[in-house]
């Protein structure tokens, strides 16, 4: 049987491995980290939905730790230019990797 300062124990070993398993390191996010940036994605999507010169199904939207990272094709590098200030009119976007291509 566990006593009471084993329990203790083994319950402050699993909280810490806990904490450090959600923690981000250089290359990989947060668990806090990653829903934010997917909450930044489909708002980012759905702006360009909204703006009826852009095709969403052509641009593709990732987002890293704030930085929103636009690739696909475009008809056109106004719609490229277009795509890159919708996007950076999202909260909480950090910036813009616009790598959009036009056709």
């Amino acid at each position: 049987m566990f006593s009471a300062k084993q329990f203790c124990a083994v319950l402050i070993a699993a909280s810490v491995l806990l904490a450090a398993g959600c923690s981000s390191t250089p290359s990989q996010s947060s668990t806090g980290q990653y829903i934010d940036d997917s909450a930044i994605t489909t708002k980012v999507k759905t702006a360009i939905f909204n703006e009826p010169s852009l095709n969403v199904a052509q641009i593709n939207v990732k987002t890293y730790k704030g930085v929103v990272q636009l690739s696909g094709f475009v008809d056109s590098s106004a719609n490229a230019s277009k795509a890159g200030s919708v996007a950076r009119e999202v909260k909480g976007v950090a910036s813009v990797e616009n790598d959009l291509k036009v056709k």
